[in-house]
């Protein structure tokens, strides 16, 4: 049986998340209860690299289960992609006696992970921190809730210019290969049509249905545009559908990195601190080389490489289901 971890660290990287700092604040806890010393990496893997860590003690994540962000700070490194990067990134760790890491991020984030696993033997868990929730292995991922409650607030205040003025708005929301922000937002607040990148949408039939809905007095329209969508971005899309019907009055709003901040969401703050414990109780009990989810409600363990490649599809009964309700 491997010997007992005695020493953790954790970090963020990647793009920022709601939720993150209820992760840390969960690592910290959890650590202290399982006997475990912890340390903080700022600016991610980028820190790791140049020793920007610290010893994390209970009052350190005092009063950050709220707050948007995360208090270690993130950072994308060109660096740490190569050999010689993640060499002393591992050189780092062993400097400081440090037997565990915990990640918290997104696709590169585990990348990062997956190759400190298979290159120097670091023993390593990933938790899945992105608003975007396109990470295989887990229902959800830290921030999405909060990303698209967001994202449907911000709506619901465009809705009312829209009404008052009788108007199509294209909103465009982020996403540059996931629609799941695209899809639940536009559930969410009853839109016409939602733009993604797994579907190929035909602007010509939009146009239709837009006139159809004005020969019924439908006189606005929401039409959620994820950026990676295949048919342009919110402004693009929108001038296209002025070119064949002149007779709406269109504008657009890009909600851009508004879904990114703010206080996390009950259910974010819930789902992080539960894969922060279970993050640590993997180490403490000699399990690594994996990324952490939720699936099903239940804890889910998913290899790294599958977490990495294999394609999160969307839900294609809620495809359907948002074009039924849409009409």
């Amino acid at each position: 049986m491997s010997e007992k971890l005695k020493r953790i660290a954790v970090l963020t990287s990647g793009g920022d998340a709601p939720g993150m700092n209820a992760a840390i604040r969960a690592v910290v806890r959890a650590s202290k209860y399982f006997g475990l010393e912890v340390f903080g990496i700022n600016r991610g893997y980028h820190g790791l690299m140049f020793g920007d860590l610290k010893k994390l003690n209970t009052g350190d994540v005092a009063n950050i289960i709220h707050r948007g962000g995360t208090i270690l700070k993130t950072a994308r490194s060109e660096e740490f992609k190569t050999k010689e990067g993640r060499t002393q990134a591992a050189n780092m760790l062993k400097e400081h006696e440090i037997e565990g890491l915990i990640v918290i991020g997104g696709n590169g984030t585990y990348t990062g992970a997956m190759y400190l696993c298979e290159e120097h033997d670091i023993k390593v868990i990933g938790l899945p921190g992105t608003i975007d929730n396109d990470i295989y292995g887990t229902d959800f991922t830290i921030g999405f809730d909060t990303a698209i409650n967001t994202a449907i607030e911000a709506v619901d205040r465009i809705r009312d210019t829209a009404d008052s003025h009788n108007r199509l708005f294209f909103i465009e929301v982020m996403g540059r290969h996931s629609g799941y922000i695209a899809l639940h937002t536009g559930i969410g607040s009853g839109a016409s049509e939602i733009f993604i990148p797994e579907e190929d949408n035909s602007i010509e039939e939009f146009v239709e249905v837009l006139k159809k809905s004005s020969r019924r007095n439908k006189l606005f329209n929401l039409a959620i545009v994820a950026e990676g969508n295949q048919n342009g971005d919110a402004n693009q899309i929108a001038a296209k559908v002025k070119s064949l019907y002149d007779k709406v009055d269109t504008r657009t709003a890009v909600i851009g990195h508004l879904q990114r901040g703010g206080s996390p969401t009950a259910n974010d703050r819930i789902l992080a601190s539960r894969l922060g414990y279970q993050a640590v109780e993997a180490l403490s009990n000699n399990k690594f080389n994996c990324a952490l989810g939720i699936v099903d409600k239940n804890i889910s363990y998913t290899p790294f490489n599958d977490a990495i490649t294999i394609k999160k599809n969307l839900e294609q009964e809620l495809i359907k289901m948002a074009e039924i309700l849409s009409l």
